[in-house]
């Protein structure tokens, strides 16, 4: 006879983990099923190993989305504010880096080992969670329930929910099993497309891998997005965290928009023109920016006479160029250099307060593999949590 739970929870990362901590906790008796030797491996390598856990600033305008408005029950309702509390109830050290980034102090292996502390403690109160890894599914049937299969055995759970993330970073294992389970049972899928990945550049612009490892802080703009981060010119293109950002929002043939001088106006030039007439554009960039990339800026604006020999025209049109200078990136690195996955199971299918299919009693997604990605910096862990306690909440 195969084993019974309340619910069967499809992945043991970040959302998988909290949803099921959060049912068992109010008494349900649930299965974790990993394919993975151990729980929680992406969180492991998040941060550089210290697990950026959460923003503390996240809200609905930090989520790309089919549906803008669908993420804001789950997150209203399981803050980061929460997610801290609960870091902090074990004793965790953490630290804030720029744009509120909350990151452990000490080490990822301390998140994951405070989730399966958690899913522990549903013993507590009446549940239990049990997480099972080297378990590969081979089927899913639903009947009066829902019927697990792998490779290891076969399982039964009244509720079932989908918590296997997407495609990005296969080398950790990720696949699009959550979209092949999804089309399975009729749901709809947004077309998954690789996010917070670096661009390549080609043509004329393969120039600038010359000077690749050089970095400077920019403002990035693509379709909607707009990130003051910092960029840096690889061997393939275009990465750093401005560009990863900007990314989300990049499609094929559109332009990714630079501004080389945040700093500084639209008349700069203009006005070292007044400061120093025998400077060039070369020394004048010089002065903000690396010297390598400096060069190849000057080079490609041919503005080559000192600035006091310069017209006003030509200095305005150099000034506005490095305020908006135009890549047009031949594409990405692909699903193996993505953070996450941009699009995934449809909004539409499911309820924003239960993360439950709507055609399908007792199916749920959560986390990435849902049309729902944040922003780098803690975003998507946070939707992780959110997601996961929605769900758990409902089961």
């Amino acid at each position: 006879m195969p084993d019974n739970f309340d619910a069967i929870i499809l992945g043991a990362g970040a959302a998988g983990l909290m949803c099921a901590a959060r049912a068992g906790q109010r008494g349900k008796r649930m299965l974790v099923l990993e394919k993975a030797d151990s729980p929680g491996k992406k969180i492991l390598i998040s941060g550089g190993g210290r697990c950026n856990f959460t923003n503390i600033g996240a809200g609905p305008a930090n989520y790309l989305s089919a549906n803008p408005h669908f993420a804001k029950s789950a997150l209203a309702r399981y803050t980061a504010r929460d997610f801290l509390e609960l870091v902090e109830s074990y004793d965790i050290a953490w630290h804030e880096k720029t744009l509120g980034q909350l990151f452990c102090d000490g080490s990822a292996k301390q998140i994951v080992a405070m989730l399966l502390a958690e899913c522990d403690k549903a013993s507590v109160f009446g549940g239990e969670v049990v997480v099972r890894c080297n378990e590969d599914v081979r089927t899913v049937e639903r009947d009066n329930g829902f019927t697990v299969t792998t490779d290891r055995g076969t399982y039964q759970g009244a509720s079932l929910v989908i918590a296997t993330g997407g495609p990005s970073i296969p080398k950790m294992g990720a696949t699009g099993f959550a979209y092949d389970l999804a089309r399975k049972f009729g749901l709809k899928i947004v077309e998954p497309r690789p996010a917070l990945v670096p661009l390549t550049l080609g043509g004329e612009e393969v120039l600038f891998r010359e000077i690749s490892g050089v970095s400077a802080p920019v403002v990035a703009s693509a379709g909607k997005g707009r990130f003051p981060e910092a960029a840096l010119f690889t061997h393939r293109g275009l990465s750093g965290p401005a560009i990863l950002q900007a990314s989300s929002y990049w499609k094929p043939g559109d332009p990714i928009l630079i501004d080389f001088l945040p700093e500084r106006g639209a008349e700069w030039l203009l006005e070292r023109k007044q400061e120093t007439p025998r400077a060039t554009v070369r020394s004048a960039l010089r002065e903000e920016l690396p010297d390598r990339l400096a060069d190849i800026l000057a080079e490609k604006l041919s503005v080559e006479s000192e600035l006091g020999n310069a017209s006003d025209k030509a200095l305005r049109i150099a000034s506005e160029r490095l305020k908006r200078w135009e890549f047009r990136p031949n594409g990405t690195e692909g699903f193996a250099k993505a953070e996450v996955t941009v699009g995934g199971i449809s909004t539409t299918e499911l309820s924003s307060k239960t993360l439950e299919a709507k055609q399908v009693p007792g199916l749920y997604a959560i986390g990435e593999a849902v049309d729902v990605t944040g922003w780098l910096g803690g975003y998507n862990f946070q939707w992780a949590w959110a997601s996961g306690v929605a769900a758990g909440e409902a089961l």
